[in-house]
């Protein structure tokens, strides 16, 4: 009996070492000065965007420990009380060792797991380039202050230069790291800031391995690549010389009515809001060259990308607004803002009398010297 039993423990013994670890374990030593009972607390980014408390854990001889379910790949901080900074590490399944300096947290050193490999690799590219960067501006402060212009502009393209490799490290970074959660979280960045191309930034997502792109920091950035998509497509659609795509929406009175309802000779069509100062510092300016120009055909619609309909009517009403004016309440989030690309107001266009965009946000002077050179 003894005999066949051994073999079977060694066997379960073997399948249990050999199984991937379910849930994480986060095993970390603080040096210095670290009384027992000092609280560390570990967060993530929540959905508002500001750090938020996922666990705490106390110290103990300078040790501590944080354990939990199986989780997906995504950025985890810590933070030790009364000390400065942070730690940022990748909180994925497995044990995963942190060892750091108490005062000097962004300096950890993090093992014992992929995702932590490969973003501690390029955490260690990427603050080399920034010591460089550092070593740069501390260099140019000293050459503006002593007015060496000489001096300056060598600092200025070697900091050019140091731009361009950092953003063509970062490209090569994501290529040779498909299976990183950092990748993910580069393509977003890039996405965000409009560093890199569209087509650019959709080959690197595609590169990607299927683990990443099912990611929480995949998703994302396929959403940032989505939109960029979009923007581009509507830019194409309201450029200079193509048609204008018709709209509808309610009027303050509940009325539907349409762009091409009420194309004059000239028409131009301004996205506003009533809490949009400048808007409604723009407003009376419009207002005299409609007043001059309406009965030569000028038409004008007002967009509005209000929330509130009784403080739209009260603009209309206070800043005696006397053309078209539409409305669906929704901010930025607007359809007609959407069409026409608009994420920041007042935005406006200007058509001729077959609805083709001729001017884009013209204000002032502009405005009107452009109406007059077409209706006159």
């Amino acid at each position: 009996m003894k005999r066949i039993l051994l073999p079977v423990l060694l066997i379960i013994t073997m399948i249990a070492c050999n199984q991937k670890p379910e849930g994480y374990v986060v095993n970390g030593t603080l040096r210095g000065e670290v009384t027992d009972s000092t609280k560390v607390i570990l967060k993530k980014i929540g959905e508002n965007n500001q750090a938020t408390p996922v666990d705490t854990a106390y110290t103990t001889k300078g040790e501590f420990s944080f354990s939990g379910a199986p989780t997906t790949p995504e950025l985890h901080y810590l933070f030790v009380d009364k000390s400065p900074g942070f730690t940022v590490f990748v909180l994925e399944n497995g044990e995963i060792e942190i060892s750091a300096q108490k005062d000097s947290l962004s300096f950890a050193k993090v093992e014992g797991s992929l995702q932590n490999d490969i973003f501690s690799s390029y955490k260690e590219k990427t603050q080399s380039m920034s010591e460089r960067a550092m070593s740069i501006q501390k260099d140019l402060q000293n050459a503006s202050k002593n007015k060496d212009e000489a001096s300056i502009t060598a600092l200025s393209d070697e900091m050019k230069e140091l731009q361009e490799e950092y953003k063509n490290f970062e490209l090569e970074y994501i290529k040779a790291n498909p299976n990183g959660l950092i990748s993910a979280l580069l393509i977003d960045r890039a996405a965000a800031s409009k560093a890199s191309s569209i087509e650019e930034l959709k080959e690197l997502y595609n590169n990607l391995t299927p683990e990443i792109k099912e990611n929480k920091a995949g998703k994302k950035a396929l959403e940032k690549i989505t939109l960029l998509e979009e923007k581009e497509a509507a830019n194409k659609k309201t450029a200079i010389g193509s048609k204008a795509p018709d709209f509808s929406a309610k009027n303050p009175e509940g009325k539907e009515i349409s762009l091409n309802s009420v194309l004059g000779k000239v028409t131009l069509i301004d996205f506003w809001a009533a809490w949009c100062r400048p808007c409604r510092a723009e407003n009376p300016n419009v207002l005299a060259v409609y007043k001059k120009y309406h009965d030569k055909g000028l038409n004008i619609i007002g967009v509005s990308l209000d929330k509130d309909g009784d403080k739209w009517k009260k603009a209309i009403a206070d800043d005696k607004l006397e053309w078209n004016q539409v409305s669906n309440l929704a901010y930025f989030n607007d359809e007609i803002a959407k069409l026409y690309n608009v994420d920041a107001i007042p935005a406006a266009f200007l058509l001729d009398e077959n609805g083709v965009i001729i001017a884009k946000n013209l204000r002032g002077n502009a405005l009107e010297q452009k109406v007059a050179e077409l209706l006159n």
